[in-house]
């Protein structure tokens, strides 16, 4: 098969479609071009390398010749990668959304040869897609005025301000502590109190709501708010959304008890948890959190690592042309392995003869407790997870046998810049500093290899880096650079995380709402320049630049960071109020607010140690500034270095010095 203009791209995704008969183009300005000078309209149709329902509407519709010639007859037709650009595939989303659609991918969208869009949907059987290819050319043809029409009014929706649709507006109010305890108590109505999580199907872990949960119930000291997060994190860990053999959390499941997940596993998900279960940890001190920390981390290092040091973005769903095939298990495979140890196996894991999925085959789902188990064996705990842990390795050698699900090798740097997050929260909960020296490693790899001239960029593959970054990158790796200043106490993790500031509030500001865009305006001209405010299974950008400035403010002690992050939280706080489980990220930022933020100086001969003992208890909304020697960082001038003391301060005042971690521990506010 011939390839098409495809096969030149880094993609995984659109090398997947190179050889396919439709003659694609990757988003370009020969595309466009081409749309305007043939006057054909544009099919784009948007997704990504793990994606199931991608692979299957690719190969019922777009590897069938005659479906191909009808597509390439009538339209320009364009593959994107919403991974390399999601700026394009933000844009077309909300065109879905505004027609009435559901959304979801693959993304299939057709647009006007001005780029305006005007019809689409998500994935098509092709008995469906060829009338749909039809419906739309006899329309263009005969009907193009009408589809002007409509593409100017989906147009003028997809750039209405968000100020204007959503009511934001100016605020100078106080952030209260019972405003607060409302949102916490809006958000739980909607707990399901048998799985955990949200009371919703499909199930998405929806890391930004449990870590505000997590925050309030120690800011507020309300043991119930944390028992519910821990609930839900044991629901998950048990669950079929996580690999109970090689570790690492799938996208989410399909059902409401965690059970059967579309198996893609994305870095942005498994960074994110990984911080998360470590809080849990050190939160609870429960083991299970730190097996799935563990567990984790080892599935990062062994299969998402590039030798760089840094972390790929994907696995496939699919293996061998199916989904979850590299993971799932009949129960005579299991019993031929196991032998003897297969009774209690099934037991644990909810192993059925019959198969407890689908075509007789089985997901592992942890039913039953370890000490249940271990109870009915007459074993202590301890050696019961000995046992496990052997017979785990033996599957998962077997299972490595398997061909593997296809890994997206790309390596974007936001999306790294949560698995650092994760790495350094896992190192400080459990004091393992090989996490950290992973950290460090890609930390370094994105700030030696991603940035250029102060600019970041987004994609890495094959030795280059490309594609302009985005604020969720930007967001994501500042985030990761305070992370990585707070295990290593290196200072220039943190002007760095300034200067990478900087660049955002220069390139990316709408000074006329206070708002980042979500793609920098002046490096090409799209229908709409988004912006992202609300917070989804990653948070949305805006919100965590907002705390970027505000923890970044308070270090170097720029008013401007801290005016700025202070008039983007304003400016969403009613609608914080109204819909927490889209703004949770906000919402913690609130609870930064409502409390005074700790600003914590050690300082001594000592002080490393004595700073990662602080850290090891989690505590919420604190910044930390760590000197043995001459520091640059403000809070630490004034400190002297012959003795080794915790200074306590709110808004450059500081509490009575004290020598014992306990009490200065005791100095830190909560939400009255």
């Amino acid at each position: 098969m011939k390839a098409n203009r495809l096969v030149d791209s880094k993609s995984l995704y659109l090398l997947q479609h190179a050889y396919n008969p439709v003659n694609w183009y990757p988003w370009s300005e020969d595309a466009l071009q081409k749309a305007r000078t043939e006057h054909k309209p544009m099919l784009v149709s948007i997704g990504y390398s793990a994606c199931h329902w991608c692979h299957v509407m690719e190969r019922e519709c777009f590897e069938d010749q005659d479906v191909a010639n009808m597509m390439n007859e009538s339209f320009v037709c364009i593959k994107i990668d919403r991974e390399e650009r999601p700026d394009l595939d933000n844009i077309y989303m909300e065109a879905i959304q505004v027609m009435g659609l559901q959304g979801g991918w693959p993304l299939n969208v057709f647009l006007m040869p001005d780029q305006k869009p005007f019809y689409g949907g998500t994935y098509f059987p092709k008995e469906q897609w060829v009338k749909v290819l039809s419906g739309i050319a006899n329309a263009f043809k005969h009907q193009y005025n009408e589809l002007k029409q409509s593409a100017i009014g989906f147009g003028n929706s997809i750039n209405r301000s968000l100020v204007e649709k959503y009511g934001l507006r100016e605020s100078n109010s106080p952030f209260n502590a019972k405003e607060l305890i409302d949102i916490a108590d809006k958000l739980m109505e909607g707990f399901d109190p048998q799985w955990g999580g949200m009371n919703r199907v499909p199930k998405f872990p929806m890391p930004a709501i449990w870590n505000f949960l997590m925050d309030m119930s120690i800011a507020s000291r309300q043991q119930d708010l944390g028992d519910k997060v821990c609930f839900t994190l044991e629901k998950i860990g048990k669950g079929g959304i996580y690999d109970q053999l090689g570790g690492g959390f799938c996208r989410y499941s399909v059902d409401g008890e965690w059970f059967a997940p579309h198996f893609e596993k994305m870095l942005y998900d498994n960074g994110q948890l990984l911080s998360l279960y470590s809080k849990a940890f050190q939160y609870s001190q429960n083991p299970f959190f730190r097996e799935k920390v563990s567990e984790t981390i080892s599935w990062l290092e062994n299969e998402m690592r590039d030798d760089s040091g840094a972390f790929y973005a994907a696995l496939d769903a699919d293996s061998e042309g199916r989904e979850g095939k590299f993971y799932t298990w009949t129960s005579e495979e299991l019993a031929d392995e196991l032998k003897g140890d297969f009774s209690w196996f099934a037991q644990l894991y909810n192993i059925k003869p019959e198969g407890n999925w689908e075509s007789g085959e089985n997901i592992l789902f942890q039913q039953k407790d370890y000490s249940d188990i271990a109870k009915e064996l007459n074993m202590s705990v301890d050696a019961f997870l000995a046992r496990l842990k052997e017979t785990k390795a033996a599957l998962l050698a077997r299972r490595g046998q398997r061909q593997r699900p296809g890994l997206d090798d790309k390596i974007i740097s936001g999306w790294n810049g949560w698995a650092i997050d994760g790495l350094c929260q896992a190192y400080l909960a459990t004091g393992d500093k090989h996490y950290k020296e992973m950290a460090l490693a890609a930390g370094r790899f994105i700030w030696n290899h991603m940035v250029r001239e102060g600019e970041l960029f987004r994609n890495f593959k094959a030795g280059e880096a490309y594609t302009s970054a985005f604020l969720e990158d930007y967001a994501s790796l500042i985030n990761a650079f305070i992370s990585l200043y707070s295990v290593t106490f290196e200072a220039s993790w943190l002007f760095r995380a300034d200067q990478l500031t900087e660049r955002v509030m220069d390139r990316f500001l709408d000074a006329s709402d206070s708002l980042f865009y979500f793609n920098d305006p002046s490096r090409e001209k799209l229908i709409a320049d988004k912006k992202e405010v609300f917070d989804n299974v990653v948070p949305a950008s805006n919100s965590v630049m907002a705390r970027n400035l505000h923890r970044l403010g308070l270090y170097f002690y720029k008013e401007n960071y801290l005016n700025q992050a202070e008039k983007m939280l304003q400016l969403v706080k009613d609608l914080v109020h109204k819909e927490p489980s889209f703004l949770a990220n906000w919402a913690n930022f609130y609870l930064e607010r409502a409390i005074p933020t700790a600003e914590v100086a050690v300082a001594g001969p000592d002080a490393t140690k004595n700073a990662l003992a602080f850290l090891r208890t989690y505590r919420p909304n604190r910044i930390i500034s760590v000197a043995e020697q001459l520091s640059e960082l403000p809070l630490l001038q004034d400190k002297p270095l012959d003795k080794d003391l915790f200074y306590v301060c709110f808004d450059k005042s500081c509490k009575r010095p004290v020598e014992a971690l306990s009490e200065a521990l005791s100095q830190l506010p909560y939400l009255s």
